[in-house]
């Protein structure tokens, strides 16, 4: 495999090789005869990555063949969700890691979440607070991207589709667990460029100031 895989202990990234990726597959015929190295109809592929940097080892089952396809089990951590820190407000990380959690079992309930957690955000980092999440977007125009305000804009409509339901009840919409995840991808873009920028220039700042707060010290000594 060729693809990186991103870890959702310590967020390095690394490319699935021998030393970090390995898998088998086991399926009703071989589950007693050990593993089978070839892909099989109605399997679980089991995964597991060893990241080389925190040394903390993902594991993961993935469905194949027309029964099980798509059906993605978290083993450890039970989700992908990254571990953000506290300086996010709680409800926000919790909505996110909720969302992760059920983005294979139910990807409009976490499409749901990932709109409510982008609310949260905005309301928080921003302080704009409005009756609806599209006006609170609108009110972003002059401070994100053209871009950014797209696909803002876009998470609120894909997450219409999981918290409300279509006037005739015979439509159904359907959001694939890949989507939903494309979502969450975007929800800790913002979380990174929003949250974690700020609080990386507080500190770069503060040791400048701190600097400049020493070097004066340092000149009344010599006085």
């Amino acid at each position: 495999m060729n693809d990186n895989f991103n870890c959702p202990f310590c967020g390095s990234s690394f490319p699935l090789i021998d030393d970090t990726y390995r898998y088998n597959v086991v399926s009703f015929d071989s589950i007693n005869r050990g593993f089978h190295a070839t892909e099989q109809t109605d399997a679980l592929k089991v995964e597991m990555f060893k990241c080389p940097t925190c040394k903390e080892t993902i594991a993961r089952t993935l469905g194949i063949g027309s029964k099980y396809r798509g059906v993605v089990t978290n083993i450890y951590p039970k989700s992908l969700a990254k571990q953000f820190p506290d300086f996010i407000p709680q409800q926000i990380r919790e909505d996110y890691e909720e969302a992760y959690s059920i983005v294979n079992l139910s990807p409009k309930a976490s499409a749901t979440l990932s709109r409510r957690a982008l609310q949260g955000m905005i309301r928080d980092f921003h302080g704009i607070k409005k009756s609806r999440l599209v006006d609170e977007i609108d009110a972003l125009e002059e401070i994100v991207t053209i871009p950014e305000k797209t696909v803002l804009d876009s998470i609120r409509n894909i997450g219409n589709v999981g918290a409300h339901t279509e006037k005739d009840i015979n439509v159904i919409l359907e959001i694939k667990p890949g989507e939903a995840e494309n979502l969450l991808k975007v929800i800790e873009f913002f979380m990174n460029s929003w949250y974690i920028a700020r609080h990386n220039v507080e500190v770069l700042f503060g040791k400048v100031n701190d600097t400049k707060q020493r070097l004066n010290e340092d000149k009344k000594k010599l006085k």
